[in-house]
């Protein structure tokens, strides 16, 4: 079920993990959150529901990062991801 509460703006960054090697997924995802300036927001576009990258920046970074479901399935999964300045 599509739940497209949210849409993007010009100013975010896109990356979609289905057009990336399998292998290649987190680490491409991975170096654009750190590289992610304050105010700025990621969204990433997925297969499948991304929760695991969302346990992983609320262990590794803890209230650093806002997350919103912009679209839930079926066939793809997009959220946005932004850094919350300090």
């Amino acid at each position: 079920m599509s739940t497209d509460t949210a849409t993007t703006t010009s100013d975010d960054i896109l990356i979609d993990v289905r057009a990336l090697p399998h292998g290649s997924c987190r680490s491409v995802i991975f170096r654009a959150i750190a590289d992610l300036p304050d105010g700025t927001n990621l969204v990433v576009a997925a297969p499948h529901d991304p929760a695991p990258l969302r346990e992983y920046l609320a262990i590794a970074h803890p209230d650093a990062f806002g997350w919103d479901y912009l679209e839930e399935g079926p066939d793809v999964w997009r959220v946005r991801i932004r850094r919350v300045a300090a």
